[in-house]
């Protein structure tokens, strides 16, 4: 299960990075006209990042309160990405404006459903392995 949560973690990031380039490619950066906050934007990939590297040093090390640090470091990232997901809805639209529009519906579906499964998997192998 600990090399599934990675796996499912790496896709994430992956997908992730597809809509941050996407994002900044189409002038989210540069615009005024975007509903997503820069701070969350940027705040979002370095959390999962450092928690990714946490991940990494449980697996390394076996020491349980990487993984349960790992976890607190996903609940951040959930609550920036469940920001980042509302005001992409809401912004979706017939007359719609902003860098976030050029999203793909599919890479955010499959952002958001491997995220939602590396959450799972790495509270299920934290609750495994016990406490801290």
């Amino acid at each position: 299960m600990e090399l599934a949560a990675l796996a499912a973690w790496i896709l994430a990031a992956l997908a992730g990075g597809y809509l941050l380039i996407t994002w900044v490619v189409h002038g989210g950066l540069a615009t005024k006209v975007t509903r997503f906050p820069k701070l969350v934007v940027v705040g979002h990939p370095l959390a999962a990042v450092g928690g990714l590297a946490l991940w990494i040093a449980y697996l390394a090390t076996a020491d349980t309160a990487y993984a349960w640090w790992a976890f607190a470091a996903l609940i951040v990232v959930v609550l920036q990405g469940f920001l980042l997901f509302t005001r992409w809805l809401v912004g979706r639209g017939r007359h719609a404006r902003g860098a976030e529009q050029a999203f793909p519906a599919a890479a955010v579906a499959v952002h958001g459903l491997v995220a939602a499964a590396t959450v799972v998997l790495v509270f299920l192998t934290a609750m495994e392995v016990g406490t801290v």
